[in-house]
Parts: structure tokens; C-alpha cells; sequence
């Protein structure tokens, strides 16, 4: 049996790794914006166990972790859909790496429009009417 025909699969393999290994890291200005920790609808510890964080787009965390806190809003860019925390954390603000996972803003959904009952009831049978 030759090896042959693994040397194309090997490659492919290897080039998915140097790929992901160096992921583009996102610009700061897409990322969101510090806040007051009082603007914060939610409160996150960030205890040495914690490696990532869910949130939404649009939520506004406090965030508690080695004696100090801070306060982002996630109004990141819709191409945003993770990045590390310690890119925008004050500095010794966190003890560890810790990744954050954003799902999409629901205000911004796609189908919002036609969700919202004026659109159905006003506009669609206006358009309807024709």
C-alpha cells in the first residue's frame, strides 16, 4: 500500500491548522465600549474557573474578577462573534484568558420587521390593498 494518497490529506490537515492558528483578531472599535459599571443590566464573576462568557449583542456586563470590575457594552459589529476579553479588560483585571461568545443582536434580526405588529396590520395590507 502506498502513502501516496495521504500526502494530499496531510497537507490539507496542516494547512487548517496554520490557518485557525492565526486567526484574525478583531478591531477594538468593533468590539463594543466601556461603561459605568452602573449601566450594567447584568453581572458577571470572573473566578479563575471561567474561560468564556455567553452573551448577547447589546448586553451591558459588569464584570468582577481579581478585585476589580469593569463594565463593556457589547454593541459590537455584526461580523463580531468572539473574541478575548483581555483585549478590552483593564489591565490585571483578569487572571486568565477568557473568551467571549456573542450571539447576534435579536434588534437587528433580519426578520425583526416582520415581526413587529404595525408591519403586519398597517403596511402589509396597504400593499395588499393595491
Amino acid at each position: 500500500m502506498s502513502s501516496r494518497p495521504l500526502i494530499p490529506a496531510v497537507i490539507v490537515v496542516m494547512l487548517t491548522a496554520c490557518m485557525s492558528a492565526t486567526a484574525v483578531t478583531p478591531r477594538a472599535d468593533l468590539l463594543g465600549t466601556p461603561v459605568p459599571p452602573s449601566a450594567a443590566n447584568r453581572t458577571v464573576t470572573l473566578s479563575p474557573g471561567v474561560h468564556y462568557i455567553n452573551v448577547t449583542g447589546g448586553d451591558v456586563v459588569r464584570f468582577l474578577g481579581s478585585g476589580q470590575e469593569f463594565a463593556w457594552s457589547f454593541d459590537t459589529s455584526p461580523i463580531v462573534q468572539t473574541f478575548e476579553l483581555n483585549q478590552v479588560a483593564p489591565g490585571g483585571a483578569l487572571g486568565q484568558q477568557v473568551r467571549v461568545y456573542i450571539a447576534p443582536d435579536p434588534r437587528y434580526s433580519e426578520h425583526a420587521d416582520f415581526n413587529h405588529s404595525d408591519y403586519r396590520s398597517g403596511a402589509a395590507a396597504s400593499a395588499t390593498a393595491r
